[in-house]
């Protein structure tokens, strides 16, 4: 099971599948082969919705930002 949160707060956002995990890091910068956190803006998931993001991991990102501009989520297994 791969755990999404949001790295401030630590606040989880939910389960995301092998494939949303690999959507990410197929779509967005890692400073590390080993980093796994993200960080994301309204126009950063607007091009993840034109590279065809899964409707579960979109609204699951989109609630985490909430009404802010950006928010930084971090993954991991367990």
């Amino acid at each position: 099971m791969i755990r999404l949160r949001i790295k401030e707060t630590g606040t989880e956002l939910g389960s995301i599948t092998e494939e949303d995990l690999q959507f990410l890091i197929d779509n967005l910068e890692e400073e590390w082969e080993e980093d796994q956190d993200y960080y994301l803006n309204r126009q950063t998931l607007e091009m993840l919705k034109g590279r065809g993001i899964s409707a579960s991991l979109a609204q699951m990102l989109e609630g985490a930002m909430g009404d802010r501009d950006d928010v930084e989520v971090e993954w991991s297994r367990g």
